[in-house]
């Protein structure tokens, strides 16, 4: 029989919302951008009694290069993402002696859900952005929301 081969699938994606601000650094050799941030996702889901509860799930992500330079700038705390990645773990030694294991999402792409106002509208606690042609995979724009008087607008970044 012919040696079969597990095909090689590591894909991740996932929106939910910062808990804190992102962390940016640049990194001793060579000084690459990166960025740290977790998100918040929630998952509703009914019990044995048929009740509804919420559970949340707490995820880190990392992004890289252009990625990172462009979440340092657009995003806070409780901004809303969808992060499209790969997971990743990553091994360290504490500083008492003892090793620490981390899995967490290496971010491809990371589309930004921003809530703002409809034009003619003022919303001060949404700040717009500018779009970065180089990052956009031709993913961008808006749709309503029906009457509410609002506009959701994303932006879709990719680390390529």
């Amino acid at each position: 029989m012919a040696d079969l081969k597990m095909p090689e699938i590591n894909s991740v994606v996932i929106a939910g919302n910062l808990t804190k601000d992102p962390v940016f650094r640049q990194t001793n050799s060579g000084g690459t951008p990166v960025v740290n941030f977790s998100i918040a996702c929630n998952r509703r889901f009914r019990d044995s009694n048929h009740q509804w509860q919420e559970d949340v799930c707490y995820v880190g992500v990392v992004a890289w290069n252009k990625l990172a330079e462009s979440c340092r700038d657009n995003l806070r705390k409780s901004a809303a993402v969808l992060v499209d990645g790969e997971l990743q773990s990553r091994t360290w030694k504490a500083p008492d002696g003892s090793s620490r294991t981390v899995v967490e999402i290496k971010a491809r792409r990371i589309q930004f859900l921003n809530k703002r106002k409809k034009s003619g509208e003022e919303d001060e606690e949404t700040p717009g952005f500018m779009e970065d042609d180089s990052q956009n995979n031709g993913m961008g724009g808006g749709f309503g929301d029906g009457d509410s008087g609002h506009v959701y607008e994303y932006k879709y970044l990719s680390s390529d």
